[in-house]
């Protein structure tokens, strides 16, 4: 067993919405869960994508953004102190000689439990990549689309580039440990938080940072490694911005990414699952919101709630088949308030 080996009873793919209702639901049970997603934070796309959207269609919230229901939800969760493995990909499923799921993910963590739970939205975020020619070659070395480790980046020549929170609030973080960092964006004003974008412009006045109003054209460099890229404006023409490292932030779209890969039916890349159980074609798998289909499937976050619960009745079985379960409600339950610390 490696230093990065864990066993849990329930693993859950994907930390958006329903992903962390389910661990709620699974709590309740007195499971204990472990998630991955591949973005850097919890909230999948209300986190992501609109996070200061407005959603008018859940229960007993007139109105609430998408920022704020990942708050909620991961207020209501921490009671039952779920594991976050944020930045990471589900890679690979195996079925163990005990009955059991080993997960492993792309930075090499493996989780064993006795079920998997894949509530990963569309699938898995994957970065937009820019069309530059031979971008390919420095990926990995000099080109990266995420920020795993800060310190990866100390004392490096960054190029940062688009108008995104991302881009913004990387440009802010990174810049008191690199050795400079140049801002590229095609125009002059953002789609980030304004608040980002005046301390940008703050760091840009005082000279700390340098913010180019250009489009890429180009990366120089030999074997893998940077030495600039190459800009263009229809005022200045082009040139070579000096840097080694390049960071596009040029958004995420949807792939179901390695999960096809786990021998699950699927229909036009959805897991089909049953309705009592929400169980893939796989016992012990189960999937859960956007991800899943069915006849009469609707892609709402309430749905995602409804199969979360009927889901962690039966995960409830696997996890502990020589226990019964008795149905309770928190509003009576003493044992249920004690898992929620309010009694």
């Amino acid at each position: 067993m490696t230093e990065q080996r864990v066993t849990t009873d329930v693993v859950i793919i994907g930390a958006g919405p329903v992903g962390l209702f389910a661990v709620f639901e699974l709590g309740l049970l007195g499971l204990k869960c472990h998630v991955v997603d591949i973005l850097d934070k919890a909230g999948g796309q209300c986190a992501e994508l609109y996070p200061e959207k407005p959603i008018y269609d859940i229960p007993a919230l007139p109105v609430v953004t998408g920022g704020e229901l990942i708050a909620r939800l991961l207020e209501q969760c921490k009671p039952f102190e779920p594991q976050f493995h944020l930045g990471q990909m589900g890679e690979k499923l195996e079925k163990l000689e005990s009955g059991n799921w080993l997960l492993t993910t792309d930075l090499g963590m493996e989780i064993e439990a006795p079920v998997i739970v894949v509530a990963a939205g569309g699938g898995s975020f994957v970065p937009k990549k820019p069309p530059i020619a031979g971008i390919d070659t420095y990926e990995g070395g000099s080109v990266h689309y995420a920020v795993r480790k800060m310190e990866d980046f100390r004392g490096k020549r960054l190029l940062i580039a688009g108008g995104g929170d991302s881009a913004l609030d990387w440009t802010l973080n990174l810049q008191p440990i690199a050795a400079s960092v140049t801002l590229v964006h095609r125009r002059a004003d953002f789609r980030a938080a304004p608040d980002s974008v005046e301390k940008m412009r703050a760091l840009a006045a005082a000279g700390k940072i340098a913010f180019r109003v250009a489009q890429i054209a180009g990366l120089e460099g030999e074997a893998g490694k940077l030495s600039g890229v190459k800009l263009k404006s229809p005022e200045q023409g082009e040139w070579v911005e000096p840097c080694d490292t390049l960071l596009p932030f040029y958004g995420l779209t949807m792939k179901l990414g390695p999960i096809a890969d786990f021998g699950l039916n699927l229909d036009e890349n959805h897991i089909t699952v049953d309705t009592q159980k929400f169980e893939t074609s796989v016992p012990r798998i189960f999937a859960i919101g956007d991800i899943n289909t069915y006849p009469g499937k609707l892609k709402l976050i309430l749905s995602g709630f409804h199969e979360a619960a009927l889901m962690a009745h039966q995960a409830f079985h696997y996890v502990h088949p020589d226990k019964k379960l008795r149905f309770q409600y928190t509003t009576s339950s003493s044992e249920l308030q004690q898992r929620l610390k309010v009694a």
